[in-house]
């Protein structure tokens, strides 16, 4: 009998998610960005700014961007590296690596684009002084499988950064929940034409590791040190790990 995973509150056959998973984003990349700033209003550059600002990047220093998406991250992170570093945004979805590189592009950034799966990377051990995944961990369908990719990834001494959506402190969960679960499949509907995408989306950060758990889970497989900060009360957490 094939093993057995969530697509957000649905139970679905392992070599099934990624599909369903792709079919998503293929559906949301061209609204992403709206949808983002509509959703969270406007939070989600602060959180990305904060990831930014935190790293403690230097120039020269080389960079894996994972399910970089539309290149929020990967546009701060070579402003950071300068001409003299390197940063790759990589994606397991085509549609949204289409719009990354494209937005990057339009803006004049020039950057290595990889169409990559998180669960075998296509990279050499030890090679990047940072890797980040910004809202991506959750849609993995192997997160220990993609966590130890990462970590294989980062020269020792590197870090890994994992901005997800995590547990909100609890007096606040229920108007949250019911904002996450209602709200926001209405406002797919109208905004991108798609409430289903948005309605696992939602289900998906219930089905996501808590902060603890995401944080053992990150020392299992390897990583000596990890700490993390909450945002928002908890509705976005930012985990790191280093690699000793």
């Amino acid at each position: 009998m094939d093993k057995q995973t969530h697509f957000g509150f649905q139970t679905v056959e392992e070599n099934a998610k990624a599909g369903k998973v792709a079919e998503v984003f293929h559906s949301v990349a061209n609204k992403y960005d709206v949808m983002n700033d509509m959703m969270s209003g406007g939070l989600h550059r602060i959180w990305k700014h904060f990831t930014l600002n935190t790293a403690g990047l230097r120039p020269g220093q080389k960079v894996l961007d994972i399910a970089g998406g539309t290149g929020d991250l990967a546009r701060g992170w070579a402003k950071r590296v300068g001409k003299q570093g390197e940063v790759w945004l990589t994606d397991i979805n085509s549609s949204m690596l289409t719009v990354g590189r494209d937005r990057l592009l339009d803006e004049g950034t020039v950057l290595p684009v990889a169409l990559a799966d998180a669960e075998k990377l296509p990279f050499p051990d030890n090679y990047f002084d940072l890797v980040s995944v910004a809202f991506g961990l959750r849609n993995m369908t192997h997160k220990e499988l993609a966590l130890a990719e990462m970590l294989r990834v980062l020269k020792p001494g590197g870090k890994l950064l994992v901005l997800e959506f995590s547990r909100i402190w609890s007096p606040l969960k229920p108007v949250y929940d019911l904002y996450s679960l209602k709200a926001l499949p209405i406002m797919g509907k109208l905004i991108a034409g798609d409430a289903a995408s948005y309605q696992y989306l939602a289900e998906s950060i219930r089905m996501h590791p808590d902060q603890e758990t995401l944080k053992q889970m990150m020392l299992d497989v390897g990583f000596g040190k990890v700490d993390y900060h909450n945002l928002s009360a908890g509705i976005v957490a930012l985990h790191k790990g280093y690699k000793f």
